[in-house]
């Protein structure tokens, strides 16, 4: 009797140790960001009257590194464990074999695979759910925003579960007074399809775009004012589970529209090679100036030389030409004596002929001819 028994218990006993009896139920991927939420379900449905005995949540960052704890439960004691302390909590119910865990403010390091182990009183197996975990960077908890802008706000909260989210609520607190009121709140039990109601000075300006069904209660702000500056707070509640997000809205002045005039277009309308083609004008320009200069001081040079040299030829031919005033040439004359029967005195005349220059240009005429030839002719006067 004994050995059949050994015989019925060592296959089992076996099999458990060596992981044969483990059963994968399910396996799920999600992807948060830094310093979100997330819910990590992990809950067995069975027929049976049997109960959970004990829950291991494990974390391997890698294929070839050991897996760690992250929090184990049993005999009614829930222990988070390692770098995981104070960012894990269960919040499954175990009475209906419910192990899900929350992690809070995730981490770039916790991203990996997380793995669920659940053992039910009196049975040898093991049911095990796997979660692959993504963290993408942080989104930013503050916002910059115009005055007349509109600005969304998320508001996600990552869960494996299929359960939908019982409330959303959006709190305001102005950086004046701490106090906080209501902006929206919404009830998706309420209506056959839920209907988000907007409060006080935040009416009509505020809407609901997120998918509820997928836990989402994003909000749309619209006509954003300088005394919408402050903080807004959401709150997702999953039953008793509840999801908080702050945000940080900043609203600055819009920059005055100056009138822009054609002198203020002229740099965005020259394109690169208007550019280009100026500059190298100016270049140029620079470059050849010395020798065009140059060229030019020559070329005055010629000018004044040439200049200087028909002055001077015309001075000469001047000299040549231009007749002298008052000279007049003595003029030989001949002394005619007639005798006169009355025996009266001799008496002598000599006229004087000034000399103009169509004789002076004459060098074969002598001085003492004329134009004709003749010698000039001397009066007498009686």
């Amino acid at each position: 009797m004994f050995c059949l028994l050994k015989l019925i218990l060592m296959p089992v006993l076996l099999g458990y140790f060596l992981g044969l009896s483990d059963l994968i139920v399910s396996s799920f991927e999600l992807t948060v960001h830094v310093g979100d939420s997330v819910l990590m379900g992990c809950v067995l449905r069975s027929t049976g009257e049997k109960h959970v005995t004990k829950v291991d949540w494990m974390f391997s960052s890698g294929e070839h590194t050991k897996d760690d704890y992250v929090l184990y439960y049993y005999a009614n004691l829930s222990v988070p464990v390692g770098r995981f302390q104070n960012r894990v909590r269960l919040v499954g119910d175990i009475l209906r074999n419910d192990g899900s865990l929350l992690l809070e403010n995730v981490e770039e390091a916790d991203q990996g695979k997380y793995t669920c182990e659940v053992r039910l009183e009196m049975e040898s197996q093991v049911f095990k759910k796997l979660l692959v975990l993504r963290v993408l960077p942080e989104e930013p908890k503050e916002l910059m925003v115009h005055v007349g802008d509109s600005t969304q706000m998320g508001c996600v909260f990552q869960s494996t579960e299929e359960k939908l989210m019982t409330r959303v609520v959006w709190m305001f607190s102005s950086r004046e007074h701490n106090k906080e009121e209501i902006m929206l709140r919404y009830y998706p039990s309420e209506v056959p399809m839920g209907y988000p109601q907007s409060w006080g000075r935040f009416q009509n300006r505020v809407n609901l775009v997120g998918d509820t069904a997928h836990n989402d209660g994003s909000v749309v702000l619209q006509g954003v004012k300088e005394s919408d500056a402050g903080s807004y707070t959401c709150l997702i509640h999953l039953g008793n589970l509840i999801f908080r997000k702050t945000i940080v809205l900043h609203v600055i002045q819009k920059e005055p529209q100056t009138r822009v005039t054609p002198v203020a277009l002229r740099p965005e309308i020259l394109g690169g090679n208007h550019l280009v083609i100026i500059v190298g004008i100016v270049c140029a320009t620079i470059v050849l100036f010395p020798a065009l200069i140059l060229i030019v001081k020559m070329t005055h040079r010629n000018k004044s030389s040439e200049t200087s040299t028909a002055l001077v030829r015309s001075l000469e031919n001047t000299k040549k030409v231009q007749p002298e005033k008052h000279v007049y040439s003595s003029i030989m004359t001949r002394e005619v004596i007639e005798e006169d029967s009355s025996e009266k005195s001799e008496a002598t005349y000599m006229t004087m002929h000034p000399v103009w220059p169509s004789l002076r240009s004459a060098p074969n005429n002598p001085p003492g001819k004329n134009s004709t030839g003749e010698m000039p002719r001397t009066e007498r006067a009686f």
